[in-house]
């Protein structure tokens, strides 16, 4: 076997290098504390399409997701992070190679008073240095960074997905909105309506002023929610201009006044897939590989460093004889810490403390994942319940109103039991409509958590 003492300084090196780099590259990455979770409790079978706004079948809807998904400053900004990222990678892959210089200066040299001669000088050359990465350091930093760069690609996915979500849901509430303030102005005309009935009744002594009172205020009642609604109109207006990428004064093109069908519920999938789905998980799975590499890279920094330099360079008395002469060098510079006071150890310890809080980041990541989709598939659920609760009350309202119409018509029951009567089927049928657009919500709610349909584009917005 041969021995250390027998073998070549470089070839030395090269050998403890090898067996380092192994410890150092190979280093495992820590599993994160997450116990196995089981299937999801959703039971739909529909395939959720690629891009998931499209289920809800609008065409407006589709229109605007894409308008603010090409002009969304906020997106704007996620991309640029995503170029930027790419960029330090180019910046620290550019260690792996070697730095080469060149060079060319001028001199002239003249005597003052008493002399005779001068001397003009041209020199010219080439000066390379090269850093050998024995120990993998710079590469772990290159990988590093390359990490970041792709968990930066994911939150540039991840607010894609946000930017459409927070349009449906814009949307919806101003379907809403809209189809409300219909809904109002309806009942403020059959409201006075039966106002209009109740002053013919009183000028023939058929009802009671104090009945014609109540009516007027039932009408002023429902005709104060209009302006509200208008402004919440207004307000969700604005927003989903700033979403476009627009003032929010320039307005935006915008006519639905009914809620979209709810549409069929989709496959959920297993909890396996949804991790390898969803954006920012993967963005948090990045992290934790980059943080690795910054440890490799810390460690690697505690070992000898390499250096290679070398120039190539030529001088004359003039340009006519600047390649007479040439001169060559080659150097090898070996630095080694002895010294630091702790302080790459003390890196190593802190990229290691790094690297377990992406881990426990990325184990939150995936609870709040299954939280996410668990929490949809129930809000939906149970907004369905509600739903249909409502709608029986609004089926029995109808009824007794329909009778106590009749009664009081017959002198049977008084005015107030016929009001009242009104105001709570009026309040249900709003009611109805703002359950219908939650639940809607619901699944907005559900596409996002399943991360379907977002695709990095490979070109990115367009530079500004």
């Amino acid at each position: 076997m041969l021995q250390a003492r027998h073998l070549p300084f470089p070839l030395a090196c090269a050998l403890l290098a090898a067996s380092t780099v192994s410890c150092v590259r190979e280093r495992s990455l820590l599993p994160p504390p997450v116990p196995a979770a089981r299937t999801f409790s959703g039971e739909g079978a529909a395939v959720a399409p690629d891009s998931w706004w499209t289920a809800f079948h609008s065409d407006e809807l589709n229109s605007l997701i894409a308008r603010a998904l090409a002009s969304s400053l906020d997106l704007g900004i996620a991309w640029e992070r995503f170029r930027e990222a790419g960029a330090i990678v180019d910046r620290e892959r550019s260690a792996l190679f070697p730095d080469v210089d060149g060079f060319l200066e001028g001199r002239s040299e003249r005597g003052g008073s008493g002399f005779r001669s001068g001397q003009d000088r041209i020199e010219m050359g080439l000066a390379a240095s090269y850093e050998l990465d024995l120990w993998g350091r710079i590469e772990s930093a290159v990988e590093a960074n390359r990490f970041r760069e792709e968990a930066t690609q994911a939150d540039y996915e991840a607010a894609q997905l946000s930017i459409a979500a927070e349009v449906a849901v814009t949307w919806l509430r101003l379907v809403e909105g809209r189809a409300r303030r219909d809904l109002l102005r309806r009942q403020v005309v059959t409201n006075e309506k039966v106002l209009e009935q109740l002053e013919n009744r009183f000028d023939v002594g058929d009802s009671r002023s104090v009945d014609v009172l109540r009516q007027e205020q039932l009408v002023s009642a429902t005709r104060q929610l209009i302006p509200a609604e208008e402004s919440r109109i207004g307000v969700l207006e604005n927003r989903l201009a700033v979403l476009l990428g627009n003032p929010a004064q320039n307005g935006v093109d915008f006519a639905s006044r009914a809620l979209p069908s709810l549409p069929a519920l989709p496959d959920t999938g297993v909890p396996g897939d949804l991790v390898q789905r969803r954006p920012d998980v993967r963005a948090a799975l990045h992290r934790v590989e980059a943080a690795n590499a910054d440890v490799a890279a810390a460690i690697s920094d505690q070992f000898p460093r390499i250096t290679l330099s070398g120039s190539l360079l030529t001088e004359g008395g003039g340009a006519e004889r600047l390649f007479d002469n040439w001169a060559r060098s080659f150097a090898a510079n070996l630095v080694t810490p002895l010294l630091d006071a702790g302080q790459r150890r003390a890196e190593v310890r802190r990229s290691e403390a790094v690297e377990r809080r992406a881990v426990y980041a990325y184990g939150q990541a995936i609870l709040v994942s299954f939280q996410e989709v668990e929490d949809a598939l129930l809000q939906e659920r149970k907004q369905g319940e509600v739903i249909r609760e409502l709608r029986l009350r609004i089926d029995l309202a109808e009824k007794t109103y329909d009778q106590l119409f009749v009664e009081y018509t017959n002198g049977v029951s008084d005015f107030i039991d016929l009001l009242t009567a009104l105001a709570d089927l009026q309040a249900l049928r709003r009611d109805l409509l703002e359950a219908e657009r939650l639940r809607l919500e619901f699944r907005v709610s559900l596409y996002r958590a399943l991360a379907g349909g977002i695709v990095t584009r490979t070109k990115g917005m367009p530079d500004s």
